[in-house]
């Protein structure tokens, strides 16, 4: 028997509810699955340890978590925190220490689940971000009057490209520099198309601004188009991030997988939740498919509803799901999600995001419960 080492981040707000439930499912399964097994590691990264110790995570948990499987996070943000700070020093931190590079996110919609479009179709894509390069590598700064040489630096450029003058003596100024390596995108893009064949889709997606965001943008296509090359059997397209928001409404059936930069991604991402049902019901994975991955929900901590017993677990539930398919357990993993639809379509347990009365609990219990009359 294996014995998956698993580190768990149960962090802020509703995630240990969720977290808990996840486990719950996760314990029913290797119950009733020959051969599997899983030890978890926990691990208090969150706002109250902070807040406690000033620390976020360090390099020996870093190293701890490096001895084990994969990731299992439930949720970060606290309210008594400056925003981003937990962000950065623990997602983003974990992010790119384990070169996660690909954040993968399913926008899949289950019978039973309410959708605010009026036809929903068949919802069934994959969103394909990358995870490690663009806006979101930390470079930028924001700077005043008081450093004349900046300031100057940038009057000038400014008047290099507009032909204008900028008033920068009384103007403070921000920027942040967004970055597209040829091998950052060459590898999500390869995974894109990778999981298009596994999954049997036949389109893929790729979505930019290369209209206004010319120097990044043009390098991203570039190489989508001659990775594409290889992957003759499927059907490519490339749209501009604006547009597909609107066709992610108007036709969501239309997309097979999307491929993404890393900011359009996290944006589409949360609208792609709204069309399966809400943040309770999207799961993504940060993943290095190399290396160690990291699975959570993609709902905020939501500390408004923390200890209610209200929070919706499907998604940590089916993230727990991804989890098992990178860890090579298909069929576990088919399993999990089987005892999550028939649960949402039987429409008994369900938390009040989806229109019912259960509790965190209850749900977590209704699917462990369906997982082990599969074998009955």
């Amino acid at each position: 028997m294996m014995k998956h080492r698993i580190s768990v981040i149960p962090g802020d707000g509703i995630g240990p509810e969720v977290i808990r439930e996840g486990i719950k499912v996760l314990e029913a399964l290797a119950e009733t699955t020959q051969g599997l097994d899983f030890e978890f590691i926990t691990f208090p990264c969150g706002g109250e340890h902070y807040l406690r110790t000033g620390e976020l995570v360090t390099n020996q948990m870093l190293e701890e978590m490096s001895k084990t499987d994969a990731i299992y996070l439930g949720a970060v943000g606290d309210p008594r925190v400056p925003t981003g700070v937990l962000e950065q020093g623990i997602l983003l931190k974990i992010r790119f220490y384990f070169d996660q590079y690909v954040n993968l996110r399913p926008v899949r919609l289950y019978p039973g689940v309410p959708c605010p479009l009026k036809t929903p179709g068949n919802i069934d894509f994959y969103v394909v971000r990358e995870n490690t390069e663009d806006f979101y590598i930390g470079l930028g700064g924001r700077f005043s009057g008081r450093s004349r040489q900046e300031l100057e630096l940038v009057r000038s450029i400014y008047h290099a490209k507009f032909g204008l003058d900028l008033e920068c003596d009384r103007d403070e100024l921000a920027y942040q520099i967004g970055v597209i390596s040829r091998k950052g995108a060459e590898r999500v893009i390869r995974y894109a198309f990778e999981l298009a064949r596994k999954k049997g889709k036949k389109r893929v997606t790729s979505v930019d601004k290369a209209n206004v965001l010319t120097h990044v943008y043009l390098l991203w296509r570039e190489v989508f188009e001659r990775v594409a090359k290889e992957y003759p059997e499927i059907e490519t397209e490339e749209a501009f991030v604006d547009a597909t928001a609107m066709w992610f409404v108007k036709r969501p059936e239309w997309y097979g997988v999307v491929v993404t930069p890393n900011m359009f991604g996290d944006i589409l991402t949360d609208l792609g939740a709204m069309l399966q049902g809400g943040m309770g019901m999207a799961p993504g994975g940060n993943i290095n498919p190399e290396g160690i991955s990291m699975f959570e929900p993609i709902h905020g901590s939501a500390p408004k509803y923390a200890g209610k017993n209200v929070a919706n677990p499907i998604a940590a539930i089916l993230a727990a799901g991804m989890m098992l398919e990178e860890l090579g357990e298909a069929e576990a993993a088919l399993k999990l999600e089987k005892a999550v639809a028939a649960v949402l379509a039987e429409g008994k347990v369900l938390t009040p995001d989806l229109g019912g009365s259960a509790g965190t609990s209850q749900v977590g219990d209704a699917v462990a419960s369906k997982i082990r009359s599969m074998d009955e």
